[in-house]
This record gives C-alpha cells, structure tokens and sequence, in this order.
C-alpha cells in the first residue's frame, strides 16, 4: 500500500471516529437536526467553507484554472463572498431566531403553509440529491486515479464513507468533521502553493513566465483566455458570465439550505455574524490560492488530460509525497464534508418537511436515519448508472436555489406584502424557470445567451411572480404577526461584550480587504505587467485590466466590513 492509499484510509478513519463520538451524544431531536444550537463560531465557519469546497473546488474549478479561466473564478468569487454577509445579516440571524429545525420548517411557520414547507423539501431532495451525485462522482475519481480500484468499487466506497458517519450522528457529526476537513484542505493548500511555486523558480519567475506562457496566451490576464475555442468570445462576454455567475452563487451562500441551515446550529446570533465573517474572508484568500495552484502547474506540465485532475497530477508528480498525500487527502476531505451536509439535509427534509409524522421524537429520528440511507441507496445506483458529469450537475443544483428561494427568502423577512400564495408561486416558477431552460441547453435545442442564463431568468421569473401573485391576495393576520416577531432582538442578544466582539471581525474583514489589494497589485499585476511589456520596475502600471482586478479583488471586504460594523452597531444597541 502507497502512501497515497494508506493517507486517504487513515483520514477517512479519522473521520468516522469524529462521527462515532458525535454520535454517541445524539439525545433528542435537536442535537440530530441542528446539533443542539449551540455551535461556537469555528464550527460555523467550519461548516460554512467545507461543506461549499466540494470537489468541485478542487477538480472542476481547478480544471478550469489550469485552463486558462483561472481570473473569472476569482472575479466570481470577489462577488459572492457579499453573499455571506448579507444573507447572515437580512436572513440568517432571522432563520436562527425562527428556531426552526429546517429552513423548509421556517419558510412553512412564516407563511403559516404547509404545501410551502412541503415544496421547498421536495427543491432540496432534488437539488441536493443532483449535488450528491456530482460529489460522489468526483470523490470517486481521486480515488480511482490513485488506486487500482475501478470506478463501481470506488463509488460503493465513497458512499459508504459518507454515509456512515452521517447516518449515526446527524448534524453534531457532520459540523465536527467539516471543521476538521476545512482545517486540512485549507492548511495543506497553502502548503502545496509554496512547493509549486519553488518548483518553477520563485513566485516573481512563475508570474512573469505565465505573463508570456506560448501553449496558453492569456492564461493569467484579467479575462483568461477567450476565442472561439472557449465559451466566450470577447473579454466582455467573459466578464458578463463570472459577474452573472458571482450573483448567482452570493444567493447560494445567503440563502441555499447547505449553507444558510448552518446557522440554525449557531450558539447566537452574534456567532452567525461572525463566521460569515469569516467565511467571506476565508473564501476570498482560499480561491485565490487553489486558483494559482492549478494554474501555475502548466509550467509543469501544460497537457494534462483531463484538466479536472490537475491538482491531483501535482500531488503525485510536483511537491514532496507527503505534502501530496495530504493534498489529496484534502480533495477527498472536501467532497465528503459536501456529502455528509447534502445528505443530511435531504434525509432532515424528508422525514421532516414532505412526510407527515406523528410527533414522536424517536419515531422521527428514526424516520430520517432510514430516509438518509434509502436515499444515498438511489443516489448510488443514479452513480453507477449514469454516465459522470461533475460540473454540469454541479452549476446546475447549485445556482437553482438562488432561482428557486432568493427573492422569497428575503421577502419573508423584509416585505409585508408578500402573501403565502406569491411565496408558493415565486418559488414554484423559478425553480420551474431554471430547471426548463437548463434542460434544453443541456440537450443542445437551445444555446442560452450569457445575458439570459437560467440562474438570472430564473430568479426575476420567481420574483416578478411574488409581487403579481401578492397583489392579488392579502396577507394573513397570523403571517402578519410571525413576521413582526422575527424583528424582535432576543434580550440575550444586547450584550455588549459580545457586540465589542462581533465588531472585530468587520474591523478585520476591512484590513484585509486592504491587505489583498496591496499584495495582488505588487505580486500580480505588476510584475504580470512588466513581464508582458517589458517595463522598468519603478513604472506603475495602474492603467491596466490586471490592475484594476487586483485593486478590486478586495473591495468586496472592505464594503462588506463597513455594512457588518452598521448593522451591527444598530442591531444590537441597547434600545433595541
């Protein structure tokens, strides 16, 4: 047994003792479903990263850095980090203090609707179960590149893994080993980003040979590469699809089940706060390592086949075999934390949102254990039927949340016109919209224009049919007073010792910010600048598209640390 093999076993091992111990102090219903709402802010934040740094991160995100692409991932993510902040800010805290046990369960409490909790279960069960699938297959193929195992024995594996820690712990198992995943994938990519760099002469020489890189003209200008061979023609339309896109995933982040249910384990609402915090940041400086990761590899190898497995090729044939075992062992740490959410999610969703159970607390956990376990039974058999297709699956569950429940989300807290009949039809048509016009592009009848992708025509569908459908209806006295009691700050929540700390983090949120502006212009898109032109070191080179890409990367933290502080400061003042 390698290295690599004896690594992945001893980590998944790892794993499934963290989940056996969790599992052992499941008592009641909460512990299973929002592990007893009293998570600490590193767990949050833990949950947070890891359960969104599926494979997909790692491989298909990857694959496209080393495709030249690498710029609209970071642009991308420079605008959905927003989505942390303000989902916690305008909708997680209020789900928190819903103390619901699911966001489906919120949505019915709010609009006093049962037919609404029902259909955003059955959007879960659909869209996860998407996801589920796209991250089985993807963990699978790291551990068929590193083994003798075929691809079926590699998926029964997998699932197995997963499942297993899952299934017996809930939710207190999942937020402890995503913690533990975020902590390896995150340190060990670091880590693999100074070996590849080293490799290649320093990181000042890897940029400038990338500045002027022949196999791949472009591959770390402000647009990446672009032309006929590429989905987009122009750095324009380039810029349309990473902004279009960076929307689409700052809804998934605010309000998508796998991200905004973390909240519902928060201990308060001050540590909701802080681990979006925490995750904008972390998301902001963690792409931008993975993204030059793959990227940089090209001076290594420009011809990988498939592009996907880039990161996995450096491990194995770049950096020190330790450093590769535990880089791969990160990939898989990622993908399983993503898997373990997912499937809890919809085994929570099912037994809890879609099926009507007497309320008998150990005939649900019970319920929602063997719903976990049917479920995963079809998403494995979907695994070894259909043929792989990670990142479409992938861009496809992911963004249909933002269609689906983004106006409706925070219309429920904001708006008090927004009847139960608009909710229904708002969510019912975007998710409609996005998964119509998804199948056509995908069976090549229709070739979406950037400006009309499914996520945006998805999400104004949903939310144009929330107001016409609203204004033909009234809203209920019992909506009425849930939303108004929402508004209501918990008498807990005015401390003003945990309000000094909470504010820490906008503070640190805007040095950063700062921070990433600085080093990106000095060790991006000056020494990029001058390596293409050929210009004196002292020259500034403001007047350029990789400039403004590096002053910019940061702003999102900046803005986002100023809307923490003000809120912030008027949440949770002493008058209320």
């Amino acid at each position: 047994m390698d290295s690599f093999s004896l690594t992945m076993i001893l980590s998944v091992m790892v794993y499934l003792g963290t989940g056996w111990y969790a599992g052992r102090k499941v008592r009641h219903l909460d512990d299973y479903f929002v592990a007893g709402r009293n998570a600490p802010t590193l767990l949050i934040l833990g949950t947070l990263i890891a359960s969104f740094m599926s494979t997909n991160g790692f491989i298909g995100e990857a694959g496209m850095s080393y495709r030249g692409h690498g710029p609209l991932i970071i642009i991308m993510t420079a605008v959905n980090c927003l989505g942390y902040v303000v989902g916690a800010l305008f909708f997680g805290r209020y789900l928190r203090r819903s103390q619901a046990l699911t966001v489906p369960a919120f949505f019915g409490a709010r609009f006093q609707s049962r037919r609404i909790q029902s259909l955003a279960g059955l959007s879960i069960v659909v869209g996860l179960s998407g996801y589920l699938l796209a991250v089985t297959w993807g963990v699978a193929m790291v551990v068929t590149q590193l083994t003798d195992l075929s691809e079926p024995i590699a998926i029964i594996l997998v699932w197995g893994s997963y499942t297993l820690f899952t299934l017996y712990s809930g939710s207190k198992g999942v937020i402890l080993t995503d913690t533990l995943m975020f902590i390896l994938f995150t340190s060990v990519a670091i880590v693999a980003l100074s070996f590849l760099v080293s490799a290649n002469g320093g990181w000042f020489a890897s940029i400038e040979a990338l500045a002027v890189f022949e196999t791949k003209p472009d591959v770390i200008a402000w647009h990446g590469v672009v032309g006929p061979e590429t989905s987009w023609d122009t750095p324009g339309q380039a810029l349309l699809w990473a902004l279009i896109l960076g929307v689409a995933w700052g809804f998934v982040v605010a309000v998508s089940p796998w991200q905004s249910s973390r909240y519902l384990m928060a201990r308060s609402e001050h540590v909701v706060i802080r681990s979006a915090c925490g995750a904008a940041i972390t998301m902001l400086l963690l792409y931008l390592v993975t993204t030059f990761c793959a990227t940089i590899v090209n001076l290594s190898n420009p011809n990988i086949d498939p592009a996907e497995s880039v990161i996995i090729w450096a491990a194995m044939n770049v950096v020190p075999t330790i450093v590769g075992a535990l880089l791969v062992c990160g990939i898989l740490a990622a993908g399983l934390s993503s898997a373990s959410t997912f499937l809890s999610l919809v085994g929570f969703s099912v037994s809890n949102d879609i099926l009507k159970l007497p309320n008998n607390k150990k005939i649900q956990l019970r319920v929602t254990r063997l719903t976990m376990l049917v479920i995963g039974l079809v998403v494995i058999t979907l695994a070894l039927a259909l043929p792989s297709n990670i990142f479409w699956i992938t861009y496809f569950a992911g963004p249909l949340f933002a269609s689906s429940w983004g106006a409706v989300a925070f219309m429920s807290i904001w708006s008090s016109k927004i009847t139960e009949a608009g909710a229904f039809w708002g969510m019912a048509v975007g998710f409609l919209v996005n998964v119509l016009m998804n199948l056509l592009s995908l069976n090549d009848l229709v070739d979406w224009p950037v400006i009309f992708d499914p996520i945006l025509v998805g999400a104004c569908a949903s939310f144009l049919t929330v107001v016409t459908v609203s204004r033909l209806g009234r809203v209920s006295p019992g909506e009425a007073d849930y939303r108004k009691a929402l508004h209501k700050v918990p008498e807990d929540e005015h401390d003003s010792g945990e309000t000094r700390t909470t504010l820490i983090w906008p503070a640190v949120m805007i040095l950063v910010g700062v921070a990433v502006m600085g080093m990106l212009y000095m060790f991006y898109a000056k020494p990029y600048t001058q390596a293409q032109n050929g210009t004196s070191v002292g020259q500034m080179t403001l007047a350029t598209g990789e400039a403004v890409l590096a002053l910019s990367y940061g702003l999102p933290l900046i803005v986002a640390g100023l809307l923490v502080w003000k809120s912030v400061k008027t949440f949770y003042r002493k008058d209320g």
